[in-house]
């Protein structure tokens, strides 16, 4: 691990070099490659220059200790000395989180397909909900959010809704949010004051761009219609909604927010991307089964992954056993302590699994 870490800080220190150079900037992509890496490795480079500095602290406090006979400052000198080596441990556990292979998606913005499961009119509610909560979320976190389609039932709620989050991390942070998603409560739509369980189901998918996914636009129909619903009088009297079929899956994408039969025909085609490099990427993980069971869940739409349970005011997350009694700040948007513990539950299995295999 160190003699990686000795190569990581030369490089980042060359890179610092470089880029203090005059003239850097004449080439635009070359710049823009040297700000990247540097940027993926200051946090290896801060830590381990810390683990260092720390180690010497140690060394010069065992040195000290052996040429002291004042029993005050021996005393502050095993403290010094006892507080370093607790720092070196968690120095070394974060090394060993930032060495992790990265997810090559982490930084990319993500589109979020959110639907109606069982539960009727209460489900479309519930999915209505659902996708308020991550608005809220993305806007504590400073993201922007763009919603594509929408699918609205007859009192409010959601059919199916798709939207963006664009911002640096956002699918680092969301990946973990595929899947069942079910609720708990009295609906506004009974009136006997019993409890329903509804569910929606959430898809987080990276946007992909042609790099990530050649997408073959020969296997694409387009068919514009006559967008229906709320909106301006060009949204209800001129052709300008898209539907689109991919015909080798069968995929069929319809979307009419838009003035513009091309910004429609633009969505519609980045939620097609980004499904095929979704399904591409599942593929992958299926291959790659160990690497799969080391993961906490990031894909699976079937699996059951959260409670919203209302009458006793908590959210459970099921992945990881987590229960926490503040389910009015969840559902508005605090969202971080679950997915930090959610990051970490997935960083300690793979750490286990690469501390398993080393050993083997």
């Amino acid at each position: 691990m160190f003699d990686t870490l000795d190569d990581l800080l030369l490089r980042f220190e060359e890179i610092m070099n470089e880029l203090s150079e005059p003239g850097v900037a004449d080439d635009p992509a070359h710049f823009q490659a040297l700000m990247k890496e540097q940027s993926d490795l200051l946090p290896i480079a801060e830590a381990y220059r810390e683990y260092k500095k720390n180690n010497e602290t140690i060394r010069d406090s065992l040195s000290m200790l052996e040429e002291e006979s004042d029993e005050e400052m021996r005393q502050m000198l095993k403290e010094e000395l006892s507080e370093a080596r607790a720092r070196t441990g968690e120095l070394e556990q974060k090394l060993k989180v930032l060495l992790l292979p990265r997810d090559p998606n982490d930084d990319k913005n993500v589109i979020v397909e959110i639907r109606a499961g069982a539960g009727g009119e209460e489900a479309a509610l519930f999915a209505a909900l659902v996708y308020r909560m991550y608005v809220k979320y993305a806007e504590s976190m400073h993201w922007h959010t763009e919603m594509m389609t929408l699918n609205e039932s007859g009192i409010g709620g959601f059919k199916e809704v798709t939207f963006m989050i664009k911002g640096k991390g956002a699918y680092s942070k969301l990946k973990y949010e595929s899947g069942v998603h079910r609720v708990q409560r009295v609906p506004e739509t009974e009136s006997g004051g019993r409890i329903h369980t509804s569910t929606c189901t959430v898809a987080i998918m990276p946007e992909a761009e042609e790099i990530d996914f050649h997408l073959d636009l020969s296997e694409c129909r387009f068919d514009v219609f006559r967008a229906s619903g709320n909106g301006g009088q060009c949204v209800n009297t001129t052709d300008s909604a898209v539907r689109l079929t991919h015909i080798p899956t069968g995929i069929v994408i319809s979307c009419q927010d838009e003035k513009s039969q091309l910004k429609n025909k633009d969505k519609a085609l980045k939620i097609l991307r980004a499904r095929l490099y979704e399904r591409e990427l599942a593929r992958k993980h299926e291959e790659e089964a160990e690497e799969r069971r080391s993961q906490i869940g990031t894909g699976d739409r079937s699996e059951k992954i959260r409670t919203y349970n209302f009458p006793q005011g908590r959210v459970t997350d099921h992945r990881i056993k987590l229960t926490l009694h503040r389910l009015d700040s969840v559902v508005n948007g605090d969202l971080e302590e679950i997915i930090s513990s959610l990051i970490a539950a997935d960083q300690a299995a793979k750490l286990s699994s690469g501390d398993k295999t080393a050993q083997a």
